[in-house]
């Protein structure tokens, strides 16, 4: 009775020891990875926190982030020369909370522990001295101080990209936050300013250009017109939508109108010129149907995280559940009626539950510039050893490749003829060739307030587009009749201006 009970024993305590090596694997090789680069993990940063660290400086050689010496507890204070100008996007070193941005993805290169800075001189073979990296931002910093000053006071975000390699040229959302209270060495300091970031209007800590979703409004039905020429059920001039001031979709009473209540139709590319409502919403849901635009939406981009080079990204959001089939397709509805069919009418102009980040909505306009080819965002674009030498430059990806060069063609018309003479004319540049659409999401408030947005590709007349942006201006109480042609639009345009001007 005793050899059983202690058989018994014996055999829990097998299982228990059984069950601590496999809990001790998944940490340890399954979930290392993700541990690693969790926010609330600090030991990453507190094991390099006393170590010489690169600079991170921008694309035209502005220092962003360095290490000073000082007569702290640490030899080392991080210091961030331009303040919240690069909050969202160098992060911050912080022993209490963490790090965040390129402090965070780009640490080991920036302490020198990757084999290529370690390898990169004889000093770092022979061990004689620690070696740092610098990362070289693809952000410049005209670009991006001049997206701050015309974006101004109002909260929202800009975003501008090269779309031939993803390189990221400016990005910036208001409210921002300095990142030099979060690395002060007063760690009491760096709570209080923690906790009052965190809890402050907006959130400043977050970068909403990429981490935070709204209702794209008129912006989307890039998307949507673009759905409807890779299928072949439209062209840019055929067929012809009837001119009505409102749209009824199926199994509902209740219609979408156009903005102001104007009328509007005609073919694709005059619909896309004056932000037809009426048009897009019977194209999504009688003509189109959710499998094929929950499908090109996704090719676009929408439901997936994108691979941006720093944390926090988040997935745009497109839904794809309209309930089952309630009527087959026929003449009067060639897609079929299904249960949420009123819905999809919604989602086909941006409303309902579409929501995406102004980072996602420029990849939208990337691939319309680039011939279909969606390049992965990045916001570095090099490493360099202490002495100033490139080590590692890494390669432009493609990451999506959502309509054809054909679609792309056709869609770039539309959205040229859009700023030439339809909703986004305030965004036309003297010598530039500027395509763009125009979005005012309304939020369904009462007062009514909406979203301002704005993308864009523009290119010097005869050669590639270079350039493509997303402007966002949020919704506010002062001023709730804002559009995307009144409000957005004009900044694009200072950029664009600004940008080319520069080149």
């Amino acid at each position: 009775m005793i050899d059983r009970n202690i058989r018994h024993v014996l055999i829990v305590l097998l299982g228990c020891f059984l069950l601590l090596f496999i809990q001790l694997n998944r940490v340890q090789v399954v979930d290392a990875e993700s541990l690693r680069q969790h926010p609330a993990n600090t030991r990453t940063v507190q094991r390099d926190f006393s170590r010489p660290r690169g600079i991170i400086s921008t694309a035209d050689g502005v220092v962003v982030a360095r290490s000073v010496e000082t007569d702290g507890p640490f030899e080392l204070l991080r210091e961030y020369p331009e303040g919240e100008l690069y909050g969202h996007v160098a992060g911050y070193l912080s022993f209490n909370i963490g790090a965040d941005g390129v402090e965070r993805s780009f640490n080991d290169e920036l302490v020198g522990r990757t084999p290529a800075l370690q390898l990169s001189g004889l000093a770092g073979i022979l061990g004689t001295e620690e070696s740092t990296g610098q990362v070289v931002l693809t952000l410049r910093h005209d670009m991006q101080t001049a997206a701050r000053d015309a974006l101004g006071d109002q909260r929202g975000s800009v975003v501008m990209m090269d779309p031939r390699t993803g390189d990221i040229l400016a990005m910036w959302s208001n409210p921002s936050f300095d990142p030099n209270r979060l690395s002060s060495h007063d760690g009491q300091s760096v709570n209080e300013a923690f906790v009052e970031l965190v809890e402050a209007d907006g959130n400043p800590l977050r970068g909403k250009a990429f981490r935070d979703i709204f209702f794209p409004g008129s912006t989307f039905k890039v998307v949507t017109g673009a759905t409807a020429v890779e299928s072949g059920i439209v062209r840019l001039d055929s067929p012809v939508f009837d001119v009505t001031t409102e749209y009824t979709p199926p199994l509902t009473s209740r219609p979408i109108s156009n903005f102001g209540g104007n009328p509007c139709g005609g073919p694709l590319i005059d619909l896309l010129r004056q932000s037809c409502n009426t048009g897009f919403a019977f194209l999504g849901a009688e003509l189109l149907g959710p499998e094929r635009l929950s499908r090109q939406a996704q090719a676009f981009g929408f439901n997936i995280v994108p691979p941006l080079d720093i944390p926090g990204a988040v997935a745009s959001r497109f839904p794809t559940d309209y309930g089952s089939e309630q009527r087959a397709p026929s003449v009067e509805t060639p897609a079929g009626v299904f249960e949420d069919s009123p819905g999809l009418a919604q989602a086909s102009i941006g409303q309902n539950e579409v929501a995406a980040t102004p980072l996602q909505m420029a990849l939208v306009a990337a691939a319309v510039a680039n011939e279909g080819e969606i390049f992965a965002p990045r916001v570095v674009g090099e490493i360099k050893n202490s002495k100033g030498e490139t080590v590692s430059t890494p390669n432009p990806q493609i990451w999506q490749q959502p309509i054809s060069p054909a679609t792309a063609s056709e869609m770039r018309l539309a959205m040229l003829a859009v700023v030439e003479n339809g909703s986004g004319a305030r965004a036309q540049v003297a010598d530039v060739e500027v395509g763009g659409k125009t979005g005012t999401a309304q939020l369904g408030t009462e007062p009514a307030q909406s979203h301002a947005w704005f993308i864009a590709f523009a290119g010097r007349p005869g050669f590639e587009s270079e350039l493509v942006i997303a402007v966002l201006v949020e919704a506010t109480e002062e001023n709730p009749d804002q559009t995307g042609g009144r409000a957005a639009a004009p900044i694009a345009q200072t950029l664009i201006e600004q940008y080319f001007a520069a080149s």
